[in-house]
């Protein structure tokens, strides 16, 4: 086997995201109910802060986060710290924080799922669509493309909604480009990891995003080279566009980079916080309609576990098998 090409199993998931009948999830005007899982994430807070204080906001249409469960990964050492801490910071956001997933599931009506392990993602995934409550999954889907691809798996066979995404989509100033013009891009991002986790899934995943946000679907190559401090991400698109990720761990850090395109040179704009995600996930919940294609999710999947083993296998090209 030629182990500079990375090859995945194809999952039968359709051509593109799928769109549910509103019976499936819709429900009456007065039912806005947000349940929390995982408050391992300092997502949680800020989603809960943002939806509960603006409750007048036409764009969250009466969305409020009513009930958490604290689920999270507490070996992981940041988590130790903050599940405890997050706990009582949401209780104090009027948030009843109850004792089992179950628990919660039969007091709201949508979930978002912030437990911040995608190794733990397609387990709860699991019991959150089984219960037909539709699904916000936050960075990372997962920890690999198989967990990934079993998701949607599940969302196809419990008819539910699910979508997953990271917040740097909507950078500022990528929204106003036309993607059919980007010729390449160089991005740049934090990249700190975690053991548990192949090094993009735990926080460099935001760059990979803004990466394909731009570049599309179909990357056809990645190449890594990697420091303690910084790595290096070269990806080679359709056409045979280039994109490039710089990954942070020392120094100032930050999100931004420049998009190449027909007839200028774009400079990327700074994080918008969280309200344009929000949008979006509300926007959801209310219509079931993916914001994001699960194959474009299923390709950054692909990009990061290529980008892992080109990192093991000392910086050689892998090949991604589309098919």
């Amino acid at each position: 086997m030629n182990r500079r090409k990375f090859t995945f199993a194809a999952a039968t998931l359709g051509l593109g995201s799928a769109v549910y009948g509103a019976s499936a999830f819709s429900f009456p005007s007065l039912k806005k109910r947000v349940g929390v899982v995982g408050l391992d994430s300092s997502h949680a807070i800020a989603f809960t802060k943002e939806l509960n204080a603006n409750t007048t906001n036409e764009s969250y249409k009466g969305y409020q986060v009513v009930a958490a469960y604290s689920m999270g990964s507490p070996s992981i050492p940041l988590n130790a710290e903050r599940i405890p801490k997050f706990t009582e910071e949401i209780k104090k956001l009027g948030v009843e924080v109850v004792a089992s997933l179950d628990a919660l599931l039969r007091k709201v009506d949508v979930v978002l799922l912030e437990t911040n392990d995608g190794n733990v993602h397609l387990q709860q995934a699991e019991i959150i669509l089984k219960a037909r409550k539709p699904l916000f999954i936050d960075k990372p889907i997962a920890n690999s493309y198989e967990d990934a691809s079993k998701i949607f798996e599940l969302a196809d066979k419990y008819k539910t909604p699910v979508f997953s995404t990271s917040s740097l989509r909507y950078i500022t100033g990528i929204e106003e480009i036309d993607k059919k013009t980007v010729l390449g891009a160089d991005i740049y991002s934090p990249a700190y990891t975690e053991p548990s986790h192949k090094d993009l899934y735990w926080y460099g995943i935001h760059g990979v995003e803004m990466l394909f946000t731009l570049l599309g679907q179909n990357c056809v190559s990645v190449q890594t080279q990697h420091t303690t401090d910084f790595d290096s991400y070269i990806g080679e698109w359709d056409g045979g566009r280039i994109g490039t990720l710089r990954g942070i761990r020392k120094g100032a850090d930050g999100f931004g980079g420049v998009v190449f395109i027909q007839d200028k040179i774009v400079q990327l704009g700074a994080f918008q916080g969280y309200n344009p995600l929000l949008k979006q996930i509300i926007s959801f919940f209310e219509t079931g309609k993916e914001p994001v294609q699960r194959l474009e999710t299923l390709a950054v999947c692909k990009f990061i576990d290529a980008a892992h083993q080109s990192r093991l296998e000392g910086g050689t090209k892998v090949i991604l098998n589309n098919k």
